[in-house]
């Protein structure tokens, strides 16, 4: 461990020492923000390669972009940050940003256009992930240095395969994957041609408000001021995040004044905290969407009919109305509410008669053996029993399969499961986050490896929709474009081997005193450097 590392552990084992000498009067530093949460989906804070959700609060704490959003305005869209402004050239496909001054990272280097260039060129030849948010403009390891060029330091010209919507490719800069790094540092820790890939997975090199100063994988995450930071220095001048797994756990340290937010609180236990002084709830409508999708190999699951029978045995109002209360609305199409042309019609219910007419209808006339892939979290585990509950009365013998959020990730994106039941949250606030992961596989081989579609990832071919979601991004009026997005949903719904049953409201504990606290609504992460308290 470094010695940096071992002040920071010091501080942070300081912190909770005091507070549990006095359990009834303890109280976080007033420049000091504790965050309980599930952390241990955090793999890597590299903008280039992060992918999770615990990931994106940190790296939108951490790292600036060309294009982002103001967090106590989400509704106002995206607008200027590291680039002051953009023109985009007659045929549509050329994009000139202007580099805004004064922003400089952590390490005191000044950032220019050029690390800009090397940030998203970087983020496409190492081809991680999330490199499919770039990708699908036309950026190929082989054309990069074309289609991607600083100018000069004020000057980054993106060149794109086609003239996509303006809105869209801007909202896709938002996205963790934009996040621009100091080149100079990555560059100084670069082993074997990795362009600083193997540092950035535990350090971080941003312009934002805060950067890492320790991490400690499934434990906890410590964040300081970025020193350089160009914008008002932010109230909270540390933030600790802790992984804390059980809602009960974080409930009794937020009541006893050891944590600032609890992030992960059953209803149950939000109900407890109606009536405990200093305590507040703060809801909040966000884009995950929870849903269960069938592997297509698996010749039961590809019979649309078996698929069918399923959605009509999942008990959608059941969970909602009783473990899942207050945390999760209903939603059944694959664009979460208050993105543009989100469908609100929800054609399921349960209804066991309709389940096993489909199930009669189907090539097997009966359910066999199913395995459902599910992490090892309480609402995701809730949701599976009762899905094995439901689906065992139509006959289904279904064996609940249980790991971390990494195993069960790992099995699904290597088309190992049966049935997957996960969280998929947007990635950017353009509806092609969700068409372009639910609605798109033009390529079903094994081969292809297309790990950042879920489409792909249950072995579902579809060209023809495939060509609706790619003939959706180009259109620039936007209420033909609107109503694109709902024909393809209603043929989703239909036909698709996804279940989609719920859209998260969630319900943030925290102490009075903490004002400015957003989770990020719909469209992004959290915004720490806002809070006050």
């Amino acid at each position: 461990m470094t010695m940096k590392s071992k002040l920071a552990a010091a501080a942070f084992a300081g912190l909770m020492a005091t507070t549990a000498m006095t359990p009834a009067l303890a109280e976080t530093p007033p420049n000091m923000l504790v965050i309980a949460n599930r952390i241990d989906d955090i793999k890597t804070f590299d903008p280039a390669e992060s992918f999770e959700f615990a990931g994106a609060d940190v790296s939108r704490n951490v790292y600036e972009k060309l294009v982002n959003f103001d967090p106590l305005n989400l509704d106002a869209g995206f607008g200027p940050q590291l680039a002051e402004s953009w023109d985009i050239s007659e045929d549509g496909q050329t994009i000139t940003f202007t580099m805004a001054t004064g922003h400089t990272f952590a390490s005191g280097n000044e950032v220019t256009a050029k690390d800009a260039e090397f940030s998203l060129r970087r983020a496409v030849l190492l081809n991680k992930t999330p490199s499919f948010i770039l990708t699908q403009f036309g950026f190929t390891a082989e054309n990069v240095e074309e289609t991607i060029v600083a100018t000069d330091d004020n000057k980054l010209v993106l060149t794109l395969d086609k003239p996509y919507a303006l809105s869209f490719v801007l909202n896709c800069l938002t996205a963790t994957i934009g996040g621009i790094v100091d080149m100079e540092t990555a560059m100084a820790n670069e082993v074997d041609g990795d362009m600083g890939g193997e540092w950035l997975r535990t350090n971080t090199a941003g312009s934002g408000p805060y950067k890492v100063a320790d991490w400690k994988p499934n434990e906890s995450v410590l964040m300081d001021l970025n020193p350089n930071y160009a914008g008002e220095k932010p109230a909270m001048e540390r933030v600790i995040v802790q992984h804390i797994q059980e809602s009960a756990t974080q409930r009794l340290q937020l009541e006893r004044g050891d944590i600032d937010v609890a992030r992960n609180l059953s209803p149950e236990d939000v109900a407890g905290l109606a009536d405990v002084d200093g305590v507040k709830v703060v809801d909040e409508l966000r884009g995950r969407l929870m849903y269960w999708s069938a592997n297509q190999k698996n010749e039961m699951l590809a019979d649309p009919k078996v698929v069918e029978a399923l959605k009509w045995a999942t008990d959608y109002d059941g969970m909602s109305n009783s473990f899942l209360k207050g945390q999760y609305t209903p939603q059944q199409a694959f664009l979460p509410l208050t993105f543009l042309g989100a469908l609100e019609e929800k054609p399921f219910s349960y209804d066991m008669e309709k389940a096993k007419a489909a199930l009669a209808e189907s090539g097997h006339g009966e359910c066999g053996d199913i395995k459902i892939s599910v992490r090892e979290a309480q609402e995701r585990l809730d949701i599976a029993q009762s899905l094995q509950n439901t689906w065992g009365q139509l006959g289904c013998n279904v064996e609940l399969v249980v790991g971390t959020g990494a195993q069960t990730l790992d099995r699904y994106r290597a088309r190992e499961h049966d049935i997957y039941l996960g969280a998929w949250g947007p990635d950017y606030p353009d509806p092609n986050t969700n068409a372009g992961t639910f609605a798109y596989n033009p390529d079903n081989s094994d081969e292809a490896g297309a790990t950042g579609l879920l489409a792909w990832r249950n072995a579902w071919g579809i060209p023809e929709m495939s060509e609706q979601t790619l003939a959706a991004v180009v259109e620039n009026d936007t209420e033909a474009r609107k109503q694109m997005y709902l024909d393809l949903q209603r043929e989703h719904q239909k036909v698709s081997p996804f279940g989609v049953m719920f859209q998260q409201i969630e319900q943030n504990g925290m102490r009075a005193n903490v004002e400015n606290f957003v989770a990020g609504g719909a469209t992004t992460a959290v915004s720490y450097w806002v809070i006050t308290k």
